[in-house]
C-alpha cells in the first residue's frame, strides 16, 4: 500500500493505536510527538515507552519529535510528507491542568490545531483531516437533562425528553451553548469548530470526532487523566483512588482505542467535508466509576482500589454521558465495535499484570 499517513500524538493512547494500525496495513507512517505528555504529568505520564515500541515493532514507522505550536516547523514537515491521510490526536487533555496552564491548553489544543489545518489547506489539501475531539465540547449540558439516582449509578431519567437525548444516549444534536465547559472544554469546542470550518469554508475532507472515555492497553493512565487505565492500575497495586464527586456514580462509555481508530479509517475511504461525530462505546459499554471497580475485581481475582470520596466534582465534568452512535454509523453502516467493556478491561488487567 503506497498510503502516506500522519499521525499527531503518536506515543499516546489513540496516536499509537493508529501508527499500529496503518503500519500493519503497509502505509507509511510519521508520527509527530514531543511527549509533552511528561511535562504536563510528570513521569507517570512519560510516553516515550511507547514511541520506542513503535519504532522496535512498526516496520514503515518515522517519528519526528515536535512541537505542534511552532507553525513553521508544522508546515515545513507536512509540505515535505504531504500526507493522505492526517490523525491529529495530539492534545493537552485533562480539565484540571488546563486550569492551571491555561496558555499551555489553548495553545496546544487550539493553535496547533489550526497550525495543522493550515498547513494541510496549502500544502495537501485533498488529504483527509481525522480529529480527535471530546465530548467535553457539550459543557455541562449533560448535567441538566433529569436523572434518576440508582443504587450503584446515575442515569438519565426514561421520561426525560431533551434535544440531544435518545435511549441510546447523546447525539450530536445536543448544544454547546449556554454551558460551563471547563477551560479545556473551550479550547477544544475551539479546535472541533475549526476542523469543521475548513471542512465547510475550504472544501476540504474534515472531521471531528467526539470522544468518550477513549482506553486500551497502551494508556498511561494518571490521576488527573485516563480515568480506567489509572483505576486498573490502582486497582491491582490495591492503591488510593478518590472518586471524585457524585458519590462514583457518575457513568462513562469505555470504547477501546482499536475500535476509535477503525471509525477513523472508515470516515478516511468516504469521506465528508466538515462534519462531526460523537464517537464512544454506547449504552452498552457505560459503566459507573463504582460498577467498574466491580468488573476489575472479577477480572482480577478481587484485587480493588483502597477508595475516598470527595464531595466536590470537577467544573464541567459529566454526571452521565454515553454515546448514540447513530450518526455514524448511519453514513459507515460497515463499522463494527469489537470490544464491549468486559473484554476492555481484562485485556487492561493483563497489561498491567505483564507490565
Amino acid at each position: 500500500m503506497s498510503l502516506k499517513v500522519l499521525v499527531t500524538g503518536s506515543a499516546g493512547l489513540i496516536g499509537s493505536e493508529a501508527v499500529t494500525f496503518f503500519d500493519r496495513m503497509g502505509a507509511k507512517v510519521d508520527g509527530v510527538d514531543n511527549n509533552m505528555r511528561a511535562d504536563f504529568f510528570g513521569p507517570q505520564g512519560d510516553v516515550t515507552w511507547n514511541r520506542q515500541r513503535l519504532e522496535a515493532t512498526c516496520t514503515n514507522y518515522t517519528h519526528h519529535t515536535l512541537d505542534i505550536r511552532d507553525r513553521s516547523e508544522v508546515d515545513s514537515l507536512i509540505a515535505r510528507l504531504a500526507p493522505e491521510v492526517i490523525i491529529h490526536t495530539a492534545a493537552q487533555p485533562s480539565h484540571d491542568l488546563a486550569a492551571s496552564r491555561p496558555f499551555d491548553d489553548f495553545d496546544v489544543n487550539a493553535g496547533g490545531t489550526l497550525a495543522l489545518l493550515e498547513a494541510t489547506r496549502l500544502h495537501a489539501p485533498d488529504a483527509v483531516f481525522i480529529h480527535m475531539s471530546t465530548n467535553k465540547v457539550y459543557g455541562d449540558n449533560p448535567n441538566r437533562i433529569p436523572l434518576v439516582e440508582l443504587d450503584t449509578r446515575f442515569d438519565y431519567d426514561p421520561d426525560a425528553r431533551v434535544v440531544g437525548l435518545t435511549g441510546e444516549g447523546i447525539t450530536e444534536e445536543l448544544s454547546l451553548d449556554h454551558t460551563t465547559h471547563s477551560l479545556f472544554g473551550v479550547s477544544k469546542v475551539s479546535s472541533d469548530l475549526m476542523v469543521q470550518e475548513y471542512g465547510r469554508y475550504f472544501g476540504m475532507n474534515t472531521a471531528a470526532f467526539r470522544g468518550g472515555c477513549l482506553t486500551g492497553p497502551h494508556h498511561s493512565g494518571v490521576e488527573l487523566h485516563g480515568f480506567l487505565s489509572y483505576l486498573v492500575t490502582q486497582a491491582l497495586a490495591e492503591g488510593d483512588y478518590t472518586m471524585i464527586g457524585h458519590k462514583g456514580k457518575q457513568v462513562r462509555d469505555q470504547l477501546h482505542s482499536h475500535d476509535v481508530v477503525s471509525a477513523f479509517w472508515a470516515f478516511a475511504q468516504q469521506p465528508r467535508q466538515g462534519e462531526a461525530y460523537n464517537l464512544g462505546g454506547g449504552r452498552h459499554n457505560a459503566a459507573s466509576n463504582l460498577e467498574c471497580v466491580e468488573l476489575i475485581a472479577q477480572a482480577s481475582g478481587g484485587k480493588r482500589p483502597k477508595l475516598s470520596f470527595r464531595d466536590e466534582a470537577r467544573i464541567g465534568d459529566h454526571i452521565v454521558y454515553y454515546t448514540d452512535q447513530a450518526k455514524f454509523r448511519s453514513h459507515y453502516p460497515d463499522w463494527t465495535q469489537d470490544y464491549s467493556l468486559d473484554a476492555i478491561i481484562d485485556q487492561m488487567v493483563h497489561a498491567v499484570r505483564r507490565a
